[in-house]
């Protein structure tokens, strides 16, 4: 690395895209990422779709179970 930068002629924001949302690729397993994709040939959708799927339930689950422990 160099000791300074000249930042004199930068621009501020110039990338800047407000509303842009990130999307993040995840990498999956090979073995998960072989059983997504059959239960996604077998239902007839995407490995989106089953990993969505997936995600959703497992957050509707543990939702559930802290709630039934709190009381």
């Amino acid at each position: 690395m160099k000791q300074a930068y000249d930042f004199s002629n930068g621009q501020r924001g110039k990338f800047y895209r407000p509303g842009v949302e990130l999307n993040i690729p995840v990498y999956l397993d090979r073995d998960v990422m072989k059983l997504v994709r059959n239960r996604a040939r077998k239902a007839g959708s995407t490995v989106e779709e089953v990993v969505n799927a997936a995600l959703r339930d497992s957050m509707r689950t543990s939702r559930g179970s802290r709630r039934a422990s709190a009381k």
